[in-house]
């Protein structure tokens, strides 16, 4: 006789929400944003489908629909022009730039929209790299002053959390120390701790033109300075430099094939953990979708479910806006 049956709890939907362990919700979502020069301009990304590079003022209108559908949170990528682009990134820090006037045009129509613009030096260096290079090497103390300089004036402007995604050795302290010394002692740093150097960023460097460029003793990837896939205790050596160092929310990056680092980093810490659902990840469901292998709702549902059973709190995802859309009918 068997009287202990699993399935009792499975017999319909009402018992199975009754028992679920986790819910997704549009709270859990972080948009990110292509932004781009010009006025009442939008390109499709042909590699993301669903997603576009867009001007300011239509950037503007975007977030406020994405704000009525619950997303309450963007995360911010520039394309600029390749004038703008150096070796020092200095556009990146420009009182006037796109990402600074691209702030202050959404907190002006969405005040209570959570602005986490991207701090890095990729789409603003003319070899493709998050860092300043010399020598032929990526320097690391160099860059970190710089990514000091952007984050204080993208705080100038008014973003609510800095996102620096360079992986540079100490740069959440130099950042962090910047913004106190400037009175931005509100303003927070969702530090990118574990990010991989991994084959799933593809779109995005399409998105922003952003790939590390062939040139002659410059590195062709950026496996110096992102972390090597191999690795898992490397991650948690990551995570806890940037907690030390006064990281506030703790970013896991890509997303789903590394759901073993995301639940090992919510062992080891109490801090926020947000995870990366990255452009390679979004790109294979689409296409996947687009072909009839795979139910696109259902399958981008369960994916983002996924991560909130790893531990993540929130999800960086280019699917929050039409998840959020599932989710509210």
């Amino acid at each position: 006789m068997i009287y202990s049956r699993n399935r009792r709890l499975r017999v319909n939907a009402s018992i199975r929400s009754l028992v679920s362990e986790n819910t997704l919700s549009t709270n859990d979502f972080v948009m990110p944003i292509f932004v781009m020069e010009g006025q009442n301009k939008q390109e499709p990304i042909d590699s993301m489908p669903g997603i576009f590079r867009r001007s300011i003022d239509l950037t503007v209108i975007e977030c406020k629909e994405l704000f009525s559908l619950g997303v309450k949170a963007v995360n911010l990528y520039m394309k600029v022009s390749d004038t703008l682009k150096d070796n020092t990134g200095k556009e990146a820090w420009n009182k006037n730039g796109l990402t600074q006037n691209a702030i202050r045009a959404i907190k002006d129509a969405i005040p209570e929209m959570i602005l986490m613009p991207d701090v890095a030096l990729d789409p603003y260096s003319i070899y493709g790299h998050d860092g300043i290079i010399e020598n032929g090497k990526i320097v690391n103390d160099a860059t970190n002053d710089a990514l000091a300089r952007m984050s204080v004036s993208l705080a100038e402007a008014g973003a609510d959390i800095m996102a620096p995604s360079d992986m540079m050795d100490g740069r959440v302290l130099v950042i962090r120390e910047a913004l106190e010394e400037s009175g931005f002692t509100d303003v927070g740093i969702l530090s990118y701790s574990a990010k991989y150097a991994s084959s799933f960023y593809g779109p995005f460097r399409h998105a922003l033109d952003s790939a590390p460029v062939d040139h002659e003793n410059i590195p062709e990837d950026k496996k110096t300075y992102q972390m090597d896939f191999h690795n898992s205790r490397e991650a948690l050596n990551e995570v806890y430099k940037d907690v030390e160092e006064g990281a506030d929310i703790i970013m896991i990056k890509p997303g789903l094939p590394y759901l073993d680092i995301v639940a090992k980093v919510r062992e080891a810490i109490d801090l926020p953990i947000a995870v990366y659902h990255v452009s390679g990840e979004y790109a294979m469901l689409k296409a996947a979708a687009q072909n009839g292998w795979l139910d696109n709702d259902k399958a981008i549902l369960e994916s983002l479910t996924c991560f909130k059973r790893a531990g993540a709190d929130m999800i960086f995802t280019y699917a929050a806006k039409e998840a959020a859309i599932l989710l509210n009918k």
